[in-house]
């Protein structure tokens, strides 16, 4: 079997073919993988008729399962989640804000699979964000007062009672579980070596970062709000576009993502599960 790779012009990402993941993955096969993976980023895998045990046997292969702690899963699985939005939702689009899955954990997941179920014929790109090539491009002076910074995290603003998918949100086809956990806090520096490849990348998300040690909330805002500018710039940009039995990945410790809309009028459905932490 011989990986074909096709990068994708962009700031990051890649098409692989040449593949069947709907059979058992070799540990060879998952380290040609996983070396893609970690050089582009987000990889792209079209044309593959999965269904949730490949899924499953996919992010096992990928380095095991990561905690969700704010999905609950489908029927009949532990680890897979769905990314869904029915025809008729009015509810406002999930994950619409960059952010990195979970960043707010101890050890946040290393990635995330998405799993092509019911793909809409329009809209519904997904954007991803370069944080390596981000922090590579600022001044040297910038580079070393940012990592002197240490975030906090949090999921409050999001997924406690009172936050964007706690109580009041209603309508909404997604199986989301907020609760007071959320309010746990968790730093983080805010410039990380990637624990596999050494690149420094920006681990900062206005979504789910409620302060920065030792600055004043104000102060530590207008820096986030200012930063979160520069983290989207469009030549840090991938925009992936969706198609039918097409299973993607991204590395979490090296992208930000986030949805769009634009498919009004059609579901759309995605199968999810989150690569553990790397170990090693």
């Amino acid at each position: 079997m011989t990986l074909r790779v096709e990068a994708s012009g962009q700031a990051c990402g890649a098409r692989v073919t040449g593949l069947d993941l709907s059979r058992p993955i070799t540990p060879e096969l998952a380290a040609e993988i996983r070396a893609v993976w970690l050089h582009h980023k987000v990889v792209a895998f079209p044309g593959q008729r999965m269904d949730d045990d490949a899924l499953e046997r996919f992010t096992l292969a990928m380095g095991g399962f990561g905690d969700d702690p704010f999905f609950a899963p489908i029927e009949g699985r532990k680890h897979i989640a769905a990314i869904l939005r029915e025809a008729d939702e009015q509810s406002p689009l999930f994950a619409e804000n960059w952010h990195s899955d979970w960043s707010f954990l101890a050890h946040p997941p290393a990635g995330t699979c998405l799993l092509a179920i019911d793909i809409p014929p329009v809209g519904g790109d997904t954007l991803f964000a370069d944080q390596g090539a981000a922090f590579g491009a600022l001044p040297d002076e910038r580079k070393n007062f940012l990592r002197s910074l240490t975030a906090v995290h949090s999921a409050k603003l999001a997924y406690a009672p009172d936050g964007t998918y706690g109580d009041r949100d209603k309508g909404r086809s997604m199986a989301i579980r907020p609760g007071e956990a959320a309010r746990a806090t968790q730093s983080h520096p805010l410039v990380q070596p990637h624990p596999e490849t050494g690149e420094e990348c920006l681990f900062s998300t206005l979504g789910y970062i409620v302060g920065i040690e030792g600055m004043p909330e104000t102060e530590a805002f207008a820096l986030l709000g200012e930063l979160a500018q520069w983290q989207a710039r469009e030549e840090f940009i991938y925009r992936h576009r969706w198609e039918p039995d097409m299973l993607i990945m991204w590395d979490n410790r090296a992208v930000l993502h986030k949805a769009t809309g634009g498919y009004e009028g059609y579901r759309r459905e995605l199968h999810r599960t989150t690569i553990a932490a790397f170990a090693g």
